[in-house]
């Protein structure tokens, strides 16, 4: 039996829906290699008829460096097309690989739980 605890290897799933002036992606489960072709197109797809993207990470069990390079490639792709991407909710984890890759740095903070690309 092993002493790791339970982490959830589901595949990222993603539930959009709009809110206030801006349009939510709720992302579930892993942002990993081999995993962030439905991010980027999905969330990609929302920046022409939209002004405000708010990623939520509340639910993200694991990110990788395939994972952080989908947020940096949309949030480029998200500045071309005059949209504002958010990102909320970054569990320890995954604002650790932030801060870790000096990412974090390139964040304006917006409190406690949100981060927004300058």
């Amino acid at each position: 039996m092993s002493n790791e605890p339970d982490v959830p290897t589901a595949p990222l799933t993603l539930r959009i829906y709009p809110q206030d002036d801006a349009m939510v992606v709720e992302c579930t489960g892993r942002i990993v290699s081999g995993g962030t072709e439905e991010l980027r197109h999905d969330v990609k797809a929302l920046f022409p008829n939209n002004k405000h993207v708010i990623l939520d990470l509340t639910n993200v069990t694991q990110m990788d460096s395939m994972g952080l390079g989908a947020i940096v490639s949309l949030y480029a792709s998200s500045k071309a097309a005059g949209c504002d991407l958010k990102l909320i909710n970054l569990s320890k984890r995954v604002r650790e690989i932030f801060r870790v890759t000096n990412l974090l740095s390139v964040f304006e903070v917006y409190g406690e739980h949100i981060i927004k690309m300058p």
